[in-house]
């Protein structure tokens, strides 16, 4: 698809939805559950503040505009195209001095809402010509007696260059948040979809604007970071360097990021209100992390029954021996344990076909790694990689739909599987333990719609694949319970009123 025309905000927005890497430049997770909420509340109008991290990244929209999105702005955190000039600057030691007392806050480990005080210093003084300009972040004196006083204070490990440049990486698009929070059109409530720079820049707007703030987490951010940095390569850690094991304690520079983004999260918490999670294992986990119970509320996914219910009409009569992997091709999926437990599989049933749907231009050298594994492994002929494709043409061909992540939150892929009459082996992640099985007593008499397996085990995903295509009855058992449970429990109708709901009493208390 092409890039979105340009549009006008006009007056202004119901609601401004603050979405960082997703909608509508990705498909599928999150994006598709943007575009359903949009998409199912037409009553109200929708602007977009996209955040991404290189420009080059996003080659596109993918999704049609909804006629109820009146505006959609593009920002990218590491463009570097509008640094100012470099000249010397002391900087305001009073506004360095309102910074540090957020730092201290931010470094206690305890889950503990920010002071008002705290929040309400930090929005006056980020970006403020009488506070801290990123000029001032960049050149001045203050700014550098700062980085140097904490260096010497706190830092155990990393060269004072290594700090230095992860302090200014890690800081600077925080002002341009600021900026986009100054020019960004009217709208009566603000909406994220995770904590992250997108919360820090609902925080803003929050306390900049008096407006309503709501914030959704699918899956836990700071989480998903921790996942993330745990991996990046582009973090040079010193027992790497040395060639020493690494223990199970990440390394300083890594730590810091993780504290950076946890920071954020709780700032978001101390603004947003409601704070919804998918599930009540990760509003637990929000709690942990200084989330205020009151504020807190689950709100699941939900799918469009008739619409994937029609998909069972055309399903072929008995099991069919296609197992799916719907997802995007990223390590967070862990492809390649589908890939070695299809080795298995097929080694069994000769006749068996592994099919991995879902894009591949987020990671380019893990997609060559999980082609290369299956080439590997001999499979040329039995797992094939699709691409994106429309859910409603692959659903209706599988026999077991697979999700082997080792992060997720509620996966719509599984509910809408279950509504196409799809069996699933899942990993134990997320609430896909009480997807399969049940949570409260009732919904767990419904029965297990498939299979629950260990992260990072071919072994175990294989097995319980194999138990669903070989036993037609226990196969029918789970077909049977997967759309009781998500008929019951898991509807487009039902969530798109809680949201409705969510959002009127936004916009009542944004009036008032």
């Amino acid at each position: 698809m092409n890039e979105w025309p340009r549009l006008s905000a006009g007056a202004g927005a119901d609601i401004c939805l603050l979405l960082e890497g997703t909608y509508p430049f990705v498909s599928g997770g999150v994006s598709s559950w943007v575009h359903q909420i949009i998409c199912g509340l037409p009553e109200l109008t929708f602007a977009i503040a996209f955040l991404g991290g290189e420009r080059a990244a996003y080659e596109g929209v993918r999704y049609e505009r909804p006629d109820n999105v009146v505006h959609l702005e593009t920002h990218y955190m590491m463009d570097n195209d509008e640094l100012p000039v470099p000249r010397a600057v002391h900087g305001h030691r009073g506004a360095f001095e309102q910074i540090a007392q957020l730092h201290e806050y931010l470094r206690k480990p305890e889950g503990q809402a920010a002071p008002a005080a705290t929040l309400q210093a930090m929005v006056e003084v980020l970006g403020r010509r009488a506070g801290i300009t990123l000029q001032d972040f960049l050149y001045s004196e203050q700014a550098w007696a700062y980085v140097q006083d904490h260096y010497e204070r706190f830092c155990s490990e990393p060269s004072f260059i290594d700090y230095f440049w992860t302090v200014r990486n890690m800081h600077q698009p925080l002002f341009k948040l600021s900026n986009i929070a100054d020019a960004l059109p009217p709208a009566r409530a603000y909406h994220s979809v995770s904590t992250g720079y997108a919360g820090f820049l609902g925080t803003l707007l929050h306390q900049r604007r008096q407006r309503p703030f709501i914030l959704t987490e699918h899956g836990i951010y700071t989480k998903e970071r921790k996942i993330d940095l745990a991996q990046a390569e582009w973090i040079q850690d010193t027992r790497e360097t040395l060639g020493t094991a690494i223990d199970e304690e990440a390394s300083y520079i890594r730590r810091l990021w993780i504290r950076f983004f946890e920071g954020l999260g709780r700032l978001a918490y101390a603004s947003a209100s409601p704070i919804v999670s998918l599930y009540e294992g990760n509003r637990q986990r929000q709690l942990a992390d200084g989330a205020a119970q009151e504020r807190t509320r689950v709100v699941p996914n939900g799918i469009d029954m008739p619409r994937f219910s029609a998909l069972r009409e055309s399903r072929p009569d008995g099991v069919p021996q296609v197992v799916g992997l719907i997802g995007r091709v990223v390590p967070i999926k862990d492809i390649k344990t589908f890939i070695r437990a299809m080795h298995s599989v097929c080694t069994q049933h000769p006749e068996a076909e592994g099919w991995i749907v879902g894009p591949e231009d987020e990671d380019a050298d893990y997609v060559r790694e999980c082609r290369d594994l299956v080439e590997n492994l001999g499979l040329t002929q039995r797992v094939r990689f699709l691409g994106f494709r429309r859910v409603d043409e692959i659903l209706p061909q599988l026999g077991v739909l697979v999700l082997t992540s080792i992060s997720e939150a509620l996966p719509l892929v599984v509910l809408e599987g279950f509504a196409a009459g799809v069996p699933a082996v899942t990993t134990d992640v997320g609430s896909c333990a009480e997807l399969i099985g049940g949570g409260a007593e009732a919904d767990r008499a419904i029965g297990a719609a498939g299979e629950v397996v260990s992260i990072a085990s071919p072994e175990d995903t294989a097995r319980a694949i194999l138990r669903l295509l070989d036993d037609p009855a226990h196969w029918t058992a789970a077909q049977r319970a997967g759309i009781e449970r998500v008929e019951r429990l898991y509807t487009q109708t039902d969530m798109l009123q809680s949201y409705r709901d969510i959002y009127e009493t936004a916009l009542a208390e944004g009036e008032s």
